[in-house]
């Protein structure tokens, strides 16, 4: 899958992807990605785990999803759908497939086209059930 994308597999690159890839679809921070590493034994700081995060993504095989400016999730399903922001949990959820439906975006200036449009809904509890 690495060599596929263009990127040198590294043994770091390698136990990462493992890591990343092995549990389905899913959305990860960079601070739970470094944790489960840590647990499994695989020698990494939190610096190569954002530099890999941020390759991976530049190879196409995550999605960087920006839910503000100071939390960066990714998701190992590129395809396009959008999400949920869980405020409580901090959790991000894919939304079911045609949930949403985006039209009459502008046109992008000169010299540039729409390579992707995200939503993320945040979401909280009601006063009904703040357990949540």
């Amino acid at each position: 899958m690495l060599r596929h994308a263009g990127l040198r597999p590294t043994r770091q690159r390698i136990a990462l992807g493992e890591l990343l890839f092995s549990k389905g679809d899913r959305h990860i921070s960079a601070e739970v990605l470094f944790e489960e590493a840590r647990q499994a034994g695989v020698p990494v700081s939190l610096a190569t785990i954002y530099n890999t995060l941020h390759q991976f993504t530049g190879a196409g095989l995550l999605r960087a999803i920006s839910v503000d400016t100071t939390r960066t999730y990714f998701d190992t399903n590129t395809g396009d759908h959008h999400h949920f922001f869980l405020e409580s949990s901090e959790e991000v959820i894919d939304m079911p497939d045609g949930f949403i439906r985006v039209e009459n975006l502008p046109a992008p200036p000169d010299g540039f086209e729409i390579s992707r449009v995200d939503v993320i809904v945040r979401v909280r509890a009601t006063d009904d059930d703040r357990s949540r």
